[in-house]
């Protein structure tokens, strides 16, 4: 595939641009990042940076909420926003003729929020953040993490909590705006149909005034503690279990092993805990991995959604399967297969423009390293059976995992966690 180096520079206020061309496309995918999550929160702001990108969609002195809707479906765009543990993003595309109008517009989201109808939009959030409690197969994961990080911003909730989200004054809201919201902790991404020197032109004209910050905020270190298991009873019509511990920081040499691994344990359709979980016994729809890198740490983790009667055995499997991936070489064949799936989601995601900018977007406001396609190619290629070994006895023995679950009886999650890790159970 054909396209232009990625460009980066540093406006005098110290926000940082990039931006990479992709031939052949009429469009512009534009994202303004900011390194502001709920990592960065205390206990007492659990929540307020996404409660913050909500209210950036309410609109300015300049653009009410409906207008900022309407400019971006009067230019066949779209807008978005999400926030997660050591980011917020918000993003659109747009066709390169609109480009000025969707920064101008944005920006303006940025700098200048009004903070208007504050109350009506924490009524918002506070229905989201029931709806989220309502649905058990997310709201283990966070339950899991919690477990992994204990006390701590790295194991709460993105969303936050109600008792927060439903007495922060506004003027602690605008008070951790001001402070996060400043040029060093910004970064502006595009990738399509994109020139760098008008994206810098429009940096400076429309971000210029941000100001320059106090230094760069540093979240708490993690900590992860040692494995337990977390128990809700809750009257669901399926059991929802997650296991989960510490795994790689997103600038580790072993993370595309790690990936490699993934794929073959549970990250795709060909997946070992896929295929003998789902297709060859019927014992789940959803069951499947994940690897995620932080700055100073990362986590691993396992999802399964199935009824009572199905449990044990799934969780029999699934310990199976994952004391395997440290206990026996990957055959050569399956190495292989996981290669070529990611190479091939890697190459055919970048034909994306919105993929390209979050992907640079993302690794500039990280610090994480930005490598070239066929870069990253060649680590995939280089990956041994022994890697990929070495990394399930380090990180995939269940015994070392914390495990969550949410089902009506905590009696048959314990017999079923006493067939993926009995070391938890008889701790408890």
């Amino acid at each position: 595939m054909t396209t232009g180096t990625p460009s980066l520079d540093t406006t005098g206020g110290g926000l940082r641009v990039i931006s990479e061309p992709l031939p052949g496309v009429r469009s512009i995918a534009l994202g303004f990042w900011i390194g502001v999550g709920s990592r960065f929160e205390r206990p007492a702001e659990a929540g307020v940076s996404h409660f913050i990108e909500h209210l950036l969609f309410k609109g300015t002195d300049r653009f009410s909420a409906a207008e900022i809707a309407e400019v971006f479906d009067g230019l066949g765009g779209e807008i978005n926003a999400a926030t997660g543990r050591d980011h917020t993003v918000v993003y659109t595309r747009v066709l390169d003729e609109h480009l000025e109008v969707a920064f101008d517009v944005v920006a303006d989201m940025l700098c200048n929020p009004g903070f208007h109808e504050l109350d009506q939009e924490r009524q918002v959030v506070l229905e989201e953040i029931l709806m989220y409690e309502d649905d058990p197969g997310d709201l283990v994961h966070d339950l899991m993490s919690e477990a992994v990080f204990p006390d701590q911003p790295l194991g709460r909730p993105v969303i936050g909590t109600s008792e927060v989200i439903g007495s922060i004054p506004a003027s602690e809201i605008r008070a951790y705006h001001q402070s996060h919201y400043v040029a060093p902790n910004i970064v502006v991404a595009a990738s399509g149909s994109v020139d760098h020197a008008q994206l810098l032109e429009l940096s400076e004209k429309y971000l210029g005034g941000l100001r320059p910050g106090d230094g760069a905020h540093v979240p708490e270190p993690a900590a992860a503690g040692p494995p337990v298991l977390t128990l809700r009873a809750k009257p669901t019509e399926q059991y929802h279990v997650a296991l989960g511990g510490p795994g790689l920081d997103r600038s580790d040499d072993r993370r595309h092993a790690m990936a490699v691994l993934d794929t073959i344990l549970g990250g795709s359709m060909s997946s070992r805990l896929f295929q003998e979980i789902r297709e060859r016994r019927g014992l789940a729809y959803s069951v499947g991995t994940y690897s995620t890198g932080y700055s100073d740490t990362g986590q691993v983790g396992v999802y399964l959604g199935t009824r009572e009667d199905n449990l044990n055995e799934a969780a029999e499997v699934m310990a199976r399967e994952l004391r395997r991936m440290g206990e026996e070489p990957v055959p050569a064949a399956e190495l292989n297969r996981a290669k070529q799936h990611l190479k091939g989601r890697l190459v055919l995601s970048l034909e994306s423009a919105a993929t390209r900018m979050h992907r640079i977007g993302r690794a500039v406001l990280t610090g994480t390293e930005l490598l070239e396609v066929d870069e990253i190619v060649a680590r995939i290629d280089a990956i041994t059976a022994d890697d990929v070994q070495a990394l399930g006895a380090e990180f995939w023995d269940p015994s070392r995992l914390s495990i969550a679950a949410i089902g009506p009886s905590e009696d048959a999650v314990r017999d079923a966690a006493g067939r993926l890790a009995p070391n938890l159970v008889e701790a408890g």
